[in-house]
């Protein structure tokens, strides 16, 4: 196996875990490299990738791992393609060290958050394969964008309830708090599609799962050029308590004609009111929405 050099992005919080320290020394001990830099306030993953590709141009790092959960991961992805040129390569490869509460994006190309070691074995020795990144407004996202009262469950819920719960705190969350959520109107627009109405949640999805493992475009993929939109119209009155429960515990497959599905590859959405997206997790607010995909813009181990 040709040596490599991993550049490992560690999230602060997860610094003193020690299966990271056993899967590092597990990897170094296979006569691989892995460089580690943590993470401790705001703005840190920008300044440490910019040192990743500085120090790139000097002698090779063959992977960036994204060490934490869907949010560090959408960071540091962020961070690159921001100092790449349009249409180009970053000069690396991608790696996922799921380190987080949901690790959703982790969960779709099969890594175990049970076994660090594994997982960054994985990362030394995997081949990259191109993979697409979605686009928001010219924001990247790399598994999901998500909105309307799915949304807002997933912003609400208690970060501690998350610890205890695990994906059923959404569940618990939006049930408690659904008096205070409404359904939100829209407009969508794609090529040969259109549709128009009230929507309990929308997502477009590189990825399958979000919000804690929540199925939300079950048959996306990762590098077909094209992004899944599932719409959940709102229900009927008196039926949406049980229809969030179904699509918080089994997915959208769970709710057979109660949903709008289709591969698109560019999407336009307009809202009555000001309605928040999350894009791998991280919240903005608007109600013009432009959607597109950027196929095969970077390289990842999975």
């Amino acid at each position: 196996m040709e040596k490599q050099h991993l550049r490992l992005i560690l999230n602060g919080k997860s610094a003193s875990r020690r299966d990271v320290r056993a899967a590092v020394d597990a990897v170094r001990g296979m006569g691989h490299d892995v460089s580690v830099r943590v993470t401790y306030e705001a703005g840190d993953v920008g300044r440490i990738v910019a040192e990743a590709l500085a120090d790139q141009a000097e002698f090779r790092i063959d992977t960036l791992v994204s060490a934490g959960g869907d949010g560090t991961l959408h960071e540091v992805v962020d961070a690159v393609l921001q100092h790449v040129p349009a249409g180009d390569r970053p000069p690396f490869s991608f790696a996922v060290l799921p380190l987080g509460t949901a690790n959703d994006f982790a969960r779709h190309i099969r890594l175990d958050p049970n076994d660090i070691p594994g997982c960054l074995r994985f990362a030394a020795r995997a081949t990259a394969k191109p993979m697409d990144v979605g686009e928001v407004n010219g924001c990247i996202f790399v598994n999901m964008a998500t909105g309307g009262f799915g949304t807002q469950v997933t912003a609400q819920t208690d970060p501690n309830l998350k610890k205890v719960l695990g994906g059923a705190a959404y569940l618990f969350t939006g049930l408690h708090r659904f008096s205070e959520l409404a359904a939100c109107e829209a407009r969508v627009e794609a090529e040969g599609f259109s549709w128009q109405g009230q929507f309990l949640a929308l997502a477009v999805g590189n990825g399958r799962r979000a919000g804690g493992g929540i199925r939300l475009c079950p048959r996306a993929k990762l590098d077909d050029g094209f992004l899944d939109l599932t719409i959940v119209p709102s229900p009927e009155k008196g039926k949406a308590i049980d229809l969030l429960s179904t699509l918080l515990e089994s997915g959208v497959d769970g709710l057979n004609d109660h949903i709008i599905q289709r591969k698109v590859r560019n999407l336009t959405i307009e809202t009555a009111d000001q309605v928040q997206f999350n894009l791998d997790g991280e919240p903005i607010t608007g109600t013009s929405w432009q959607i597109g995909i950027r196929q095969h813009q970077i390289d990842m181990k999975r």
